[in-house]
């Protein structure tokens, strides 16, 4: 790889995220030369005639000169394929959540250490612009109250309507926002779970054992509380993503998809932030520059801080399984 040169990558996992990353990764200049996924159908139309096809990441890995690998798989699925890779020195951008168990995160976190490569965990609004002025606003004051929303459609994947298999809305919708609230709130000592049983996106022949809407109540070990409201609703219907901050002397409003734009009021200052990249390719954009330069701590989410995040979400889990039992996020290990 030249030092300005277009990056060789590869994707495991060929689902409709991938094929966002496929685009952005065109956009910015990069080479996919390979694509796994089991289905070969589905692989072949993400490589577009452009990019060898594997049904094993295995063989890939061992075909292929690489410079840096993509894992977009379910999240079950992860730790296999980022190992291997973070094992032979490839840099690694792994989708969110970081794995579904955290012995998964435990080994990929090890993996990586030991590595000393590059690895990127896909949370995409850790990588919004305004979260930087949000937290300069924010210095030097407590913080008291977090709320995020993350409501509206999203596809339905067959593993997505399975607990077991991704988690559910929890994992993997609603720790989108737990990132953020953990990237602006820091660590968590709680959680508790509340889930509404009306159907909102799922129909009667393809409801899974997961909540369609829940609400998850966190305590910051600084001693603020932080609230994520998550709703899958039905296509068609508008969507609605947004973290609001209160603090001793600031109250900000920091818009989500589409706008991404931070407004409000911190002491005597008047905030009005708006994007001039959009977070996912902003995410994607970091991890590149972090390969090329050799940065592991550069990119915007470590797999060590998924990790975190993957124990509050875990957290939020066994309290709805519970029947909304606060759980200390030291139960979970």
């Amino acid at each position: 790889m030249a030092a300005d040169g277009p990056l060789r990558v590869a994707i495991v996992g060929a689902g409709w995220i991938a094929a966002d990353h496929r685009a952005v990764l065109r956009n910015l200049g990069h080479r996919l030369v390979a694509v796994c996924d089991v289905d070969r159908e589905r692989a072949e139309r993400l490589a577009g005639g452009e990019a060898t096809v594997y049904e094993d990441w295995r063989a890939l890995l061992d075909s292929e000169q690489l410079d840096a690998l993509w894992v977009a798989t379910p999240p079950r699925l992860h730790a296999g394929p980022a190992i291997a890779a973070l094992q032979r020195g490839l840099p690694v951008y792994l989708e969110k959540p970081v794995a579904r168990t955290l012995a998964d995160a435990d080994a990929i976190v090890d993996a990586w250490r030991r590595s000393g490569r590059v690895c990127a965990i896909g949370y995409q609004w850790h990588a919004t612009e305004a979260l930087e002025p949000l937290l300069e606003a924010l210095a030097g004051q407590r913080l008291a109250s977090l709320l995020g929303v993350s409501v509206g459609p999203t596809a339905a994947r067959p593993w997505f309507l399975e607990r077991e298999g991704g988690g559910g809305n929890i994992l993997e919708r609603g720790s989108h926002q737990l990132d953020l609230l953990r990237a602006v709130g820091g660590d968590v000592e709680s959680a508790r779970t509340v889930a509404s049983d009306v159907a909102l996106a799922q129909g009667e022949g393809e409801r899974g054992d997961i909540e369609d809407s829940a609400t998850l109540v966190l305590r910051f070990a600084s001693g603020a509380i932080g609230t994520v409201v998550v709703a899958w609703t039905r296509d068609g219907q508008p969507g609605s993503y947004s973290l609001d901050v209160v603090a001793e002397e600031a109250t900000l409003h920091l818009e989500l998809d589409p706008w991404f734009k931070l407004t409000g009021r911190s002491r005597d200052t008047e905030l009005e932030v708006a994007m001039t990249t959009h977070p996912f390719e902003r995410s994607v954009a970091r991890f590149v520059a972090a390969v090329r330069d050799d940065d592991p701590l550069s990119v915007f989410c470590t797999p060590a801080d998924a990790r975190e995040t993957l124990r509050t979400a875990l957290a939020c889990e066994r309290s709805l399984l519970e029947d909304g039992r606060v759980v200390a996020l030291t139960e979970i290990r």
